[in-house]
């Protein structure tokens, strides 16, 4: 076996977890790979590695690897990656568990997920102009803006799953009011997690911060465009943490640009990395994270601890975690 561990962009996997037990040559990648190069650099390799969906593996790619025979993906779930065509080529995917979560159960595990705190930490920016204030500070003006209060506003879920229900204690602890729509959310989940269950066009109409929780699927792509944009309140900030194309990027650059709403906090893009001449790179309403969302030593460690146990079992010829 000879594994590749791609997109180790602090440079820590290989401390994170007991890769040495494996007995096998491993080797990390910490840079992006452009995907025309991924053939040439990965050839040879028969187990990837991947971090989620940072990097994009469809069958164009995937038939360039004849010597593939495993694939690890941290989480069991990823977009990026053809696993139907991994399937009839009979290459066995293995997943790990979410961090804070049990590995297949919905029910959340003591702690809060990163994910709620880095909405929260956009959601804070937003509002409170914490990027802008920085900036002006530096420059020499003091105040510069407006800050807006978190009290008395309304915070608009698109999705109450497991991650969405968790922004609900903050915002009530903030004075907010809590408004919750999915395509699959029923009043009595919204009556159990205490929030007032409404239609998407409530959503967009009422919420000032408006926060997107969905699994990006075929229903959600391009969910909310420049229609549903142009029905939220020029005041109001959109929060993406969730996935890029639940949202229609062009859409969202020109409302920001146009200021027909206040500004977004975003961690999640169509293209990631972020292309260095991306236009929302050049938007002083926007606050922008590198898909952090899910990142934290502690997150890692246990990601990676569950790829070198699927990797362990995978060797010993009873893997688990298999997603095909």
């Amino acid at each position: 076996m000879r594994i590749a561990v791609l997109d180790d962009y602090h440079r820590i996997a290989h401390t994170l977890a007991d890769w040495g037990s494996l007995g096998v040559e491993v080797d990390f990648f910490d840079r992006p790979i452009a995907r025309e190069r991924l053939p040439e650099v990965l050839s040879g390799y028969d187990t990837l590695v991947l971090m989620r969906e940072r990097t994009a593996f469809p069958q164009e790619v995937l038939e360039q690897l004849p010597d593939l025979q495993v694939v690890v993906t941290t989480g069991m779930r990823n977009a990026s990656l053809d696993v139907g065509y991994l399937k009839q080529r009979e290459v066995r995917v293995l997943g790990t568990g979410i961090p804070g979560y049990g590995p297949v159960s919905e029910a959340p595990q003591p702690g809060v997920p990163s994910t709620i705190e880095l909405a929260w930490a956009l959601i804070f920016a937003l509002v409170k102009r914490v990027p802008q204030e920085d900036r002006a500070m530096r420059r020499g003006v003091w105040q510069e803006g407006m800050p807006t209060n978190l009290r008395g506003a309304t915070l608009g879920l698109a999705g109450l799953g497991r991650l969405g229900a968790q922004m609900v204690a903050p915002a009530q602890a903030f004075g907010m009011e809590v408004i919750a729509w999915s395509q699959n959310l029923t009043p009595e989940r919204a009556d159990e997690c205490g929030v007032r269950h409404v239609s998407r066009e409530q959503l967009l109409a009422e919420s000032d911060v408006l926060s997107i929780h969905l699994v990006l699927s075929d229903r959600t792509r391009g969910l909310f465009g420049a229609a549903e944009l142009e029905q939220m309140r020029p005041s109001a900030f959109l929060i993406n943490t969730s996935r890029g194309p639940i949202v229609v990027e062009h859409a969202l650059v020109a409302a920001l640009q146009e200021r027909r709403i206040a500004g977004a906090g975003l961690d999640v893009y169509d293209v990631e990395p972020l292309p260095a001449e991306h236009a929302l790179l050049n938007l002083d309403n926007v606050v922008l994270t590198p898909h952090l969302g899910y990142v934290s030593r502690e997150g890692l460690a246990e990601m990676y601890e569950q790829v070198v146990e699927d990797l362990a079992a995978y060797l010993r010829g009873d893997p688990i975690r298999v997603i095909a």
